[in-house]
């Protein structure tokens, strides 16, 4: 019999009358399923997947109110605006640090847009302060200030109409990994740092390292497994770390903070993959998932552009002034000296500063941040200005560090290492003079003088005071365009350019990042 034939006699079996036996249990079945369908259609898991999927991600962002923190979370929060112009975005931020915002606001209206509550009072925190850089060694108290913003910012999100899906908050802002989780989204870990230093902090605070001698400043602690076991002693690490003390209060709370940083869903480094691929690899394994992203650098490409010019705050000197006055030097012959937004200077080490800037003869922009001076002092700045003219520029408040570092005529940078400083650098392809002073800085300067050899180390520690003599003689030999460290370094601002392009290593993390923020939905 063939398959034509087996098909005619199947169709003839089929249509011959039922059975009244067949027909009761065709019956039974029919209502079953019917019922079935009725009482589980209510969910319909793809219907919802669907449309939940075509709404466009709310995201809350939650800066910690320090320039070098502030300032790459608003550098984030930019490329997200201008990747994916269909998202909503909400800032965090009190009444003193809405002006941060205003580059931004006028960049993307539309997109983003302010939440400012009040600053939460604090017994340590004087009435007005704000910002970590308008209060020497107060981040600590910050951090716990912060977290009582807590009640506030779900009060906000209960009453909004299309409250946000995800957070992202700065690693000093570990409160919002609780009330990440009371509403029920995702919270994104956002580190300022580098993927080095966030692994090291990770670790302090995970291992607690003690010492065996409490007065012994210089015992050596050992990140044992971290990429090439670093070790430093014990007054370079982090000064939050060392203000632990178990079972006080505040201090488990600050631990609290800083462990919440590893149960959050994903962590964004402002950093990029050959810059740091070790360390990130590390933080995929020791945070137990891969949603891990190394956006770096988030510098402004454009140095021209309001979000260049404007990063921080608007500057303390005419940029054209500025321009004008490296317009004049000759490549890479102009030291550029720094030490970031927190490090105000002993009258020493600004003595011997001004000496080796003096005695070694090279242009220079000094910029300077100051504490409340004498009479007498600002009567000796005003001396050194006078003895150092025409080849020195010394400029008092916020300065334009982007578009200086990326002039041609700078050949050397004296920092303190902190981590937006560090990246400014090695996009610009600027050699380091590194004197790292506090917190994760040491840290930086092992990757940029040991690790990369892209920097020279002059001088260590916060209270220190180099050398006048020999600062002299590393700063005549840090100008001119040559040297190891110049050509390291000219390589890294390639592999950092290259990482931002497009189907870069960072472009292509930034994209991947957005993109499971809409389909996480």
């Amino acid at each position: 019999m063939n398959c034509i034939q087996k098909n005619k006699r199947y169709v003839k079996q089929r249509i011959n009358p039922p059975t009244p036996f067949f027909i009761e249990i065709l019956f039974i079945i029919i209502t079953t399923t019917i019922s079935f369908h009725f009482i589980f259609q209510i969910p319909q898991p793809t219907t919802m997947t669907v449309e939940t999927s075509n709404t466009p991600p709310h995201i809350l962002i939650i800066p910690f109110p320090a320039q070098g923190h502030m300032i790459p979370l608003l550098d984030l929060t930019h490329k997200l605006a201008t990747t994916n112009k269909n998202i909503t975005i909400t800032i965090l931020t009190t009444p003193k640090n809405q002006t941060f915002l205003t580059p931004l606001l006028n960049s993307h209206p539309s997109i983003i847009h302010p939440l400012i509550l009040p600053f939460p009072s604090h017994p340590l925190i004087p009435p007005g302060i704000e910002n970590a850089k308008d209060l020497p060694n107060s981040v600590r108290n910050i951090m716990l200030s912060l977290s009582n913003l807590h009640h506030p910012v779900l009060e906000w999100f209960h009453s909004h109409p299309s409250p946000p899906n995800y957070i992202i908050s700065d690693m000093f802002c570990g409160w919002t990994q609780n009330l990440a989780s009371e509403l029920n989204i995702r919270r994104l870990v956002f580190s300022p740092s580098g993927a080095f230093a966030f692994s090291t902090m990770c670790f302090l605070w995970k291992n607690l390292p003690i010492r065996e001698n409490p007065v012994d400043e210089n015992e050596v602690v050992l990140y044992h497994d971290i990429p090439n076991s670093p070790k430093y002693p014990w007054w370079q690490v982090s000064p939050l770390f060392r203000s632990y003390v178990s079972g006080d209060t505040d201090s488990e709370k600050l631990r609290d903070l800083f462990l919440c940083n590893s149960q959050s869903w994903g962590l964004i480094v402002n950093t990029f993959d050959e810059f740091e691929k070790p360390y990130l690899d590390y933080l995929k394994t020791e945070l137990g998932h891969d949603r891990v992203w190394a956006v770096g650098s988030l510098l402004p490409v454009d140095d021209s552009s309001t979000m260049a010019l404007q990063r921080g705050g608007s500057s303390s000197v005419s940029v054209n002034d500025v321009v004008s006055w490296l317009d004049q030097r000759q490549y890479k012959t102009v030291v550029y000296v720094c030490f970031g937004s927190l490090t105000i200077l002993t009258k020493d080490q600004t003595d011997a500063i001004a000496s080796g800037l003096f005695k070694s003869g090279v242009h220079f922009i000094w910029s300077i941040k100051e504490g409340v001076k004498t009479k007498n002092e600002n009567e000796e700045d005003l001396d050194f200005e006078n003895a150092v003219c025409g080849r020195g520029l010394v400029i008092r408040g916020w300065v334009p560090q982007v578009l200086i570092l990326r002039h041609k005529a700078v050949g050397a940078f004296l920092t303190h290492c902190g981590w937006n400083s560090v990246l400014e650098s090695v996009v610009a392809g600027v050699p380091c003079l590194a004197w790292p002073m506090t917190a994760d800085q040491f840290v930086d300067a092992t990757l940029l003088v040991d690790e990369l050899k892209v920097a020279k180390k002059v001088c260590e520690g916060g209270q220190s005071v180099p050398d006048s003599d020999e600062l002299a003689r590393v700063l005549a030999e840090s100008v001119g365009g040559n040297g190891e460290e110049m050509s390291r370094a000219l390589k890294l601002k390639q592999a950092a350019v290259d990482a931002v392009r497009e189907g870069g290593s960072s472009d292509k993390d930034l994209r991947c990042l957005i993109d499971q923020l809409v389909l996480s939905l």
